[in-house]
């Protein structure tokens, strides 16, 4: 079981994976195994039933890593880390699959990864002190702040600017952000709702506003 201790998960191993070459090789592909060296001569052998897209099948981790370093996104995420939130899990997984450039987990180092399903392997992430370490890495690499929070003054992220070099800045589930980090940040913005709940969950949150940069900013897939 992952809590704060930093347990590893395993890999998951899903049911829509491939098995051996040539089995699970794309259509026309010869039946000897790639000698490539990004391919992995033990998922080649048995198959592989990571979650990871069809580009990857049978791909190192180290390699598909490289690959997402020359293809990453210039926003950054943040991420509070005061208490033992599930979210940062779910956030560090939808950084992966929005390719953000490197997860920033500001407090407590440990957090839980259960939801991260093992993304955080193939994502950077870096750990802060506090707010204050945090701002000055941001300050010195000219990345302003973005403060996602649904506070007095925020400004719906739909009519926000966001800036191509950024850094996307979350909370907690239930108190938010910190008064430190909205301080920190150079614009607060908040997501639009249409129903009667007052917020809505952070993980969810976080996949709108990445997407919302990805929509304005990012090359098509």
């Amino acid at each position: 079981m992952n809590d704060e201790r930093g347990d590893e998960p395993e890999e998951p191993r899903l049911p829509h994976g491939v098995g051996p070459w040539p089995d699970g090789a794309p259509e026309g592909s010869p039946v000897e195994p790639p000698t490539d060296p990004r391919f992995d001569p033990d998922l080649l052998a048995h198959g592989d039933t990571r979650n990871v897209i069809d580009r990857y099948r049978y791909w190192t981790m180290a390699a598909i890593v490289a690959d997402l370093d020359d293809r990453r996104h210039p926003f950054h995420v943040a991420i509070e880390n005061w208490q033992h939130d599930l979210n940062i899990g779910s956030i560090v997984r939808s950084a992966n699959a929005f390719l953000a450039d490197t997860v920033h987990i500001i407090g407590r180092r440990r957090w839980n990864r259960r939801g991260a399903m093992v993304t955080d392997r193939y994502q950077h992430v870096v750990h802060h002190d506090d707010v204050a370490a945090f701002t000055a890495w941001a300050a010195g690499e000219g990345l302003p702040v973005v403060a996602v929070d649904n506070v007095d003054g925020s400004v719906p992220v739909d009519r926000a600017e966001l800036p191509e070099r950024c850094v996307l800045l979350f909370g907690q589930e239930g108190p938010g952000l910190s008064p430190e980090a909205l301080g920190a940040a150079s614009v607060v913005v908040e997501i639009t709702q249409y129903g009667s709940t007052r917020s809505i969950n952070a993980g969810a949150a976080a996949a709108v506003v990445m997407h919302e940069w990805c929509r304005r900013w990012a090359a098509p897939a």
